[in-house]
This record gives structure tokens, sequence and C-alpha cells, in this order.
């Protein structure tokens, strides 16, 4: 229940921002008091007086009402919520969170809170695959921003594909985590990222394709969940989210040592693109062309098995070992092995063959192996993925 909750609704202008008004109705439903800012394209697609009625409350609008800036004020009315909430959130609305502008009231206001910040992200599926959504998609959840949907689907627009803003009973839920202690509360959760570095000689390496964005996505799902986080990650292309304690590492040999130094955990989850090989011969200077045509002889070693090491350490194994498999081909028969072979509770499995665009993208597909069989999630964003993980890794440790 959300008795006693002030919830501020900046609602945003799109279609979707007609789900804004049954959302109203439910936050109140559960006992809270909705406040709600209508943007100028907001205007455009829900009235004043509706969002006014429902929610029992002035709707604002206006940065530059001077009634209201004698009154209250916009910083008052950023920090007298419990939690600030945009849905949805547009493209335009995320730009402007991401990139700290104020030039209207709805931007101000959520440059001003000191509260939670959750979106509900709705827009036409190329807008939300464009490369510069899906950066401040990712600044935002780096910032400790919450993040519910999009879902998958039908568009307005007569398009197909993830955008459309979550149902409102999802949106519903997350206010509900998000004023709430959450499931994870107390717990400590290990979640490993990105690629390992392995030397050759001082200015290359052998490396993978990894971004970091699944596993820095997880984190902070799990984070929003109330979980302390040890984020060990390497060298990866997307920031690490706020709020959980990071440990850079380069190599293999690093990660398993922060791995080993970062116990005990409650749960453990190896995101990370571990390198299954290192140079054993590393040069300690610049390796050059000897003008003979011949390739340097490199000798290759077996890097320490991150993933087995903790699910078969025994006494002070975390209760619950999660595993990533990225395969190109047999993705569910792979993936079972995997799992059995390491020791470990379950495997998330996706297909990073070159056509998917799953390594380094925007987006995963994946497979759930447990015990009890495998469990195909719809392809979604890392984000949703990461957030429907975190879930299922709470219930497991309840």
């Amino acid at each position: 229940m959300l008795a006693d909750k002030r919830i501020l609704l900046i609602i945003g202008g799109g279609i979707a921002a007609f789900k804004s008004l049954d959302l109203i109705r439910r936050l109140r439903e559960q006992g809270a008091t909705v406040v709600p800012v209508l943007t100028k394209a907001g205007e455009e697609f829900v009235t004043p007086l509706s969002a006014s009625a429902l929610a029992a409350q002035k709707v604002y609008r206006d940065l530059f009402d001077l009634t209201d800036e004698a009154e209250m004020g916009h910083i008052e009315l950023s920090r007298a919520a419990d939690l600030v909430v945009v849905a949805p959130a547009t493209a335009d609305l995320m730009a402007k969170m991401a990139h700290g502008h104020a030039n209207d009231l709805a931007s101000t206001l959520l440059m001003a809170t000191d509260k939670r910040v959750l979106i509900a992200p709705a827009m036409n599926v190329r807008m939300w695959e464009h490369p510069a959504t899906q950066r401040n998609l990712a600044t935002l959840q780096g910032d400790g921003v919450l993040v519910v949907g999009p879902d998958e689907g039908a568009m307005a627009c007569g398009e197909f594909g993830p955008g459309r803003m979550a149902e409102v009973p999802e949106i519903v839920a997350a206010v509900s985590a998000a004023l709430s202690d959450g499931p994870l509360k107390g717990r400590h959760v290990l979640v490993t990222s990105g690629p390992t570095h392995e030397p050759i000689d001082p200015v290359r390496y052998i490396a993978n394709r990894s971004s970091g964005a699944q596993g820095t996505a997880l984190a902070a799902a799990l984070r929003d969940l109330g979980a302390k986080v040890s984020f060990v990650t390497g060298p990866a292309s997307v920031p690490p989210p706020a709020g959980v304690a990071v440990i850079r590492v380069e190599t293999a040999r690093e990660m398993a040592g922060a791995v080993k130094a970062a116990l005990p955990a409650d749960a453990a989850v190896f995101a990370a693109a571990v390198a299954d090989w290192r140079v054993e011969n590393a040069a300690a200077q610049k390796m050059k062309k000897d003008g003979t045509g011949r390739l340097p002889s490199l000798e290759f070693a077996e890097n320490p098995d991150i993933l087995a090491g903790i699910a078969r350490m025994g006494e002070g194994r975390p209760r619950l070992v999660v595993g990533f498999a990225a395969e190109t081909e047999r993705v569910e028969a792979h993936a079972t092995a995997k799992r059995a072979r390491k020791g470990c509770d379950w495997i998330v499995a996706n297909d990073v063959s070159p056509g998917t665009g799953i390594m380094g993208g925007a987006e995963n597909a994946v497979t759930l192996i447990t015990e009890a069989g495998a469990e195909a999630w719809p392809r979604l964003s890392k984000a949703e993925t990461a957030r429907r993980l975190a879930l299922r890794i709470a219930e497991a440790l309840a």
C-alpha cells in the first residue's frame, strides 16, 4: 500500500499519456497523493482538467507562475514528494534529464529534486533504439534513475517493437518497490561485468566484443531492489552504475582475485565475458615486425575458471550462483551442459551470433536455465532483462 505517500507525476507528451490518467487513479486507490505536472507537449494529449479531477489536486504547468513561486516554488514542489514519476518519459524528456537541461517546469523539477526518480519510457521503436536514446538511458541508470519498461508491441504509429509504455499495474508495482525498502535489503550481491583484456605486449591485448551493458544494468537493478552490490568490472565501454561498490580490473586473474576478496555474498552473478586464455609469454616491450613476414610465436595458458571456482567452493559459497553463457549455436544445449559442468545454480544463456546484434547492442534475448529446465524470455532491452532477472534473484533469496 502507498498510504501517506506523495507522488509527483510528470506527464510527458506522447500518445501513452492517456495511461497516466489511469495511473493517477490506481495510485490513489493505493492511498497515495498524486500531484500532476503537465509538460506543454503533455497538454496536447491530456487536459489539465482531467488530470486535476482524477488527482483531486492542482495541476502544475508553468515554471514562471508567480503565485506558485510565492506559495511553494519549484524547489519545494520537487522535494515535497516521496517519489518523482515520469510517465510517459519521452525521448526528449530523457535527453533533458541525461544532459541536465532545466528550461521548463518538468525539467527544472527533475534537476532540483533530492528524491528518487522513476521513469516509464514511451516512444516510437526507432526512437527507442536510436543510439542517442540508449546513451541517455545508460546515463540515467548510472545516475540512479529507476526505469520500468518499455514493453514490446504494436505502436500507435503502426510499427511494432519495444517502445510501448509499461502497463499501469506494472508501473504501480514499480512505484511500490521504489518506496519500500526493497526485497533485497540487507543482501549482498556480487556482479561481474565487461570483458577482460589479456596482454600480448604493453600496447596489445586479447579481448572480446562485450560492452558490459548487461552486467551494468543488472547491478543497477539489484541496487534498486535494495541490495548492497559489489560490481567487479573489466574495461567496459559503458560506465558503472552509481550507488554500487565498483572494483575495476583488467585481466581474468585480477577478476578472480577481486571476486574472492568481495566474498562473502548472498548471491553472485557472473555476467562478465572472461577471456578463456591468456598469453603466457607476453612481451615486456612492444613487439616489432622483423621484415621476415613471420608472426611472433604466442604461447597460451588457460585462465582461472571464476564461475566454477565459486560454484564449487563449498564453505562460504554464495547461496545463489548465476552464470552467463554467450553462445553462437545450440544455445540451450550448450548452456544446459555448462550449468552442469560449472556447478552453478542458474545459467543465463543468449545467442550472440553476428546476426543477433546482442553482443554490444542495447537488447538481449535470453534463456534462463535452472534445475527445473529452460525458460525462454522474449527479446527485451537489457535494462528490462536485468530487472526481470533481479526480481527472480530476490524471489530465490526470500
